[in-house]
């Protein structure tokens, strides 16, 4: 089914719409720790040696005689100050293989940080990711080691935009996409991740849904399902540059390459792909279908890391970093450990509504 209507920021801008407010992150009174050395030496080649090996077919030895005394700092902080740190697909293979404790798409961070027993938490990935976990963990400190680590479908809508749209349309559910702020969270009546977003729209048994903010997600599940979509004009940056000239292009130079895309694409690229889904079932799909030579249509770091678990599949890589997710560091995961920072709070009233719909969320999985 076509989107119903689609609406933006421009339809909204003489009808009290307020800017998206600014990330929340604030430094720790909790006294730093020293430095630890930083220098590659015999203790530190033994002692990160087991997971250089899930890293070397990405990484190169000349790289990893730098990374390898943060990942050694890292890793014995994190018992020091109990902390856990859960990171992202799109993190880089340093950290995703060899400091996080926890990896996964946008659900299975959700779900997983309502698991942590640790009493601080380090998000690495972007900050509504951190605002999330902090909502699910009210009493624990959650850090972020660069607030600036921001996400364009984030910062497209606003609470307000969420008031208007339901006064607009009175009584129409309202589904938020997870990389929402927790002010829109708090606002709406279920989250979602790119995983189970079908699922969550048809969960609310209405015929017509208000599905934020992410158009092209929208687009698809628009596509999957007979409920009506109210949509918002928000993109992310990173998949929005694909096309599906660019796809065509890869079959043309070997029709062999197996092709798989992310839902937050443009439904071109959609169109011109073998497989369309969330970064979680992508990696299922190749761990399954163990291709010979594939293109994923994503952040590219996640090829990297599908490529240290499954070194014999070929990548051809398409390049689209998120500028964001990449201000997520070794040297900052160190520094936020030392000096427990960046700190990332929520409002406690804005909390406990956003609550609700992320647990809606995690309990419509279970």
């Amino acid at each position: 089914m076509p989107i119903a209507e689609i609406f933006g920021p421009d339809d909204f801008a003489n009808a009290g719409r307020a800017p998206a407010p600014p990330v929340r992150a604030q430094a720790s009174a909790t006294a730093p720790l020293p430095l630890p050395a930083l220098e590659w030496t015999s203790d530190v080649e033994r002692a990160t040696a087991h997971l250089y090996e899930r890293v070397k077919t990405v990484i190169p030895p000349v790289e990893w005689v730098i990374m390898a005394p943060y990942v050694k700092a890292i890793n014995e902080l994190k018992e020091k100050r109990d902390a856990v740190i859960l990171a992202h697909n799109y993190q880089t293979p340093e950290i995703f293989h060899c400091v996080a404790d926890i990896t996964g798409d946008s659900l299975q961070l959700s779900i997983e940080a309502t698991k942590v027993k640790a009493s601080t938490i380090i998000q690495c990935g972007v900050h509504f990711m951190a605002e999330t976990s902090k909502i699910l963990n009210p009493d624990k400190t959650v850090l972020i080691p660069d607030s600036r680590a921001g996400c364009s479908l984030a910062s497209s809508l606003t609470a307000a935009d969420v008031r208007l749209l339901r006064e607009r349309f009175p009584g129409v559910p309202v589904v938020a996409y997870v990389n929402t702020s927790a002010e829109v969270k708090a606002e709406v009546d279920i989250c979602c991740t790119s995983s189970n977003a079908v699922q969550v729209v048809e969960s609310l048994n209405a015929p017509t849904v208000i599905f934020l903010p992410d158009q092209y997600l929208a687009k698809y599940v628009a596509s999957k399902t007979k409920v009506k979509i109210i949509a918002w004009k928000g993109a992310c940056e990173v998949h929005e540059r694909f096309t599906g000239d660019e796809l065509r292009a890869y079959r043309e130079a070997d029709p062999s390459v197996q092709i798989i895309a992310h839902p937050e694409c443009p439904p071109d690229v959609l169109a011109a792909a073998d497989f369309t889904g969330s970064t979680a079932h992508m990696i299922d799909w190749v761990r399954k279908k163990h291709p010979k030579r594939l293109v994923m249509i994503t952040e590219c770091s996640m090829a990297a890391n599908v490529r240290a678990e499954l070194p014999d599949v070929e990548m051809v890589q398409p390049c689209n970093l998120c500028p964001h997710m990449k201000r997520i560091t070794l040297a900052n995961i160190l520094e936020s450990l030392l000096n427990l920072r960046e700190e990332v709070t929520v409002d406690p009233l804005i909390a406990q509504r956003a609550r609700r719909s992320v647990t809606r969320m995690i309990n419509l999985k279970n």
